[in-house]
């Protein structure tokens, strides 16, 4: 790839000689990709000229991922350390986690507990670099569920805060968190409706919250134009929560296909999250993961393949997360090696992007068309030929969000 110019604020910036990827499509269109005010105004023949002109030489321009299940404020694998960590070290934690995401091509994240008001307007400001940043605030957790940090034998009093999980028990008690979450800026509300791999107490396939909980946070959702994503291993939890209206299942790694097909029927999204399993069956002893959370991770470490493969059986559509926790977040691009093994590189592809664009409500992310947002990654070589181009830390790729070039050999 060869470059001419520069890139100023605001200016216009046009890739030439790609094969493109829309975001949908199998089919690779040659051509070029013209983007203004962080716009893309053509694409494919392209009759005007830029103030930036980068030659991609027959490489593949691809949207800008879209990680749907991310953490910036999970510094670390003990939930009890996090929730007793000060916010401002998980902030500036957060700032470092959010720049590598956006280093690796990730444009635009989810985070689906933690982040806040603050964190949000610093990334829009130009404080920090990172993805466009869509936040739930902390995790809402029932009593003894997979949020709360509490050891069985331990009755703490106090804790830093809650940053990344918060216990909120009753439907009037949830209602009324759930409108302060909208009132202070958040994309979406995470529940966790089914026990987990790091939390110390609670079984990892028992469903949590009461069918009229659930009920509750999904109506004061809707109601607001949004949605609720759920953390759910089991099917007896997935079936829990769907059938009381949430939209996406997080994980779902113990799924079935009668469930699969009860969450087609309610147009119900999976987003896996395979980089986590496999990262803390490798690195979680090293990193002092305690036994029990070991244990049941290697529970769902196999099955989360297969739970993909009988999604995409029953017609599931099919997102895209990491869920990194700690030290873990550099194995973010480890997820589309994993997803690409169950799934293929097209559809792997697709769900880091527009599947992922249409579960948070943007169409004009993921994809590379007329009128969407200028957000691409440019690869030096063809991923659907050597599929290692997308996972392979070292590869040759050009970041460009919002028609600005902001990592890659052009920076």
């Amino acid at each position: 790839m060869t470059s001419r110019d520069t890139t100023a604020a605001g200016a216009s910036l046009r890739l030439d000689n790609a094969l493109i990827f829309d975001g949908h499509s199998a089919e690779l269109r040659e051509g070029s990709i013209l983007v203004r005010d962080g716009v893309i105004l053509q694409v494919g023949e392209v009759d005007a000229s830029a103030d930036r002109i980068i030659d991609a030489r027959g490489g593949v321009a691809v949207p800008g991922l879209i990680d749907a299940h991310f953490h910036a404020y999970g510094t670390s694998l003990d939930l009890l350390e996090l929730q007793s960590s000060t916010l401002s070290y998980v902030a500036l934690s957060a700032a470092n986690r959010l720049r590598g995401a956006l280093q690796r091509g990730f444009t635009t994240v989810r985070d689906v507990a933690g982040g806040d008001a603050g964190l949000a307007k610093a990334l829009r400001e130009g404080l920090l670099l990172g993805p466009r940043y869509l936040y739930t605030g902390a995790a809402l957790s029932q009593t003894g569920g997979h949020g709360d940090s509490h050891p069985g034998d331990r009755n703490l009093c106090a804790h830093g805060g809650d940053h990344v999980t918060e216990v909120v028990d009753g439907v009037e008690a949830l209602r009324k968190v759930v409108r302060k979450r909208f009132r202070s800026g958040a994309h979406a509300i995470k529940i966790l409706a089914s026990g987990g791999v790091v939390s110390p107490t609670d079984p990892l396939r028992n469903p949590q919250y009461s069918a009229d909980e659930i009920a509750a946070v999904t109506d004061e959702a809707r109601r607001r134009g949004s949605y609720v994503a759920a953390h759910a291993y089991s099917c007896e939890a997935v079936v829990h929560a769907v059938t009381n209206g949430v939209r996406t299942i997080e994980h779902g790694n113990l799924l079935d296909r009668p469930t699969a097909d009860l969450m087609r029927e309610h147009d119900a999204f999976l987003v896996p999250t395979l980089a986590a399993y496999d990262a803390m069956d490798r690195r979680g002893a090293e990193l002092g993961m305690a036994e029990v959370s070991r244990r049941k991770n290697r529970e769902v470490l196999e099955s989360g393949k297969h739970a993909i493969e009988i999604a995409r059986a029953a017609g599931v559509q099919i997102g895209f997360g990491t869920d990194l926790m700690g030290a873990l977040e550099d194995e973010q691009l480890e997820g589309l090696r994993l997803q690409s093994e169950a799934d293929g590189i097209l559809n792997t592809l697709r769900s880091a992007t527009s599947v992922n664009a249409a579960i948070i409500g943007r169409d004009d992310l993921g994809v590379i068309r007329v009128g969407a947002q200028g957000d691409v990654v440019l690869f030096a070589g063809n991923p659907f030929e050597d599929a290692s181009l997308l996972w392979d830390r070292h590869s040759d790729r050009t970041i460009v969000q919002a028609g600005s070039v902001v990592a890659g050999p052009y920076t």
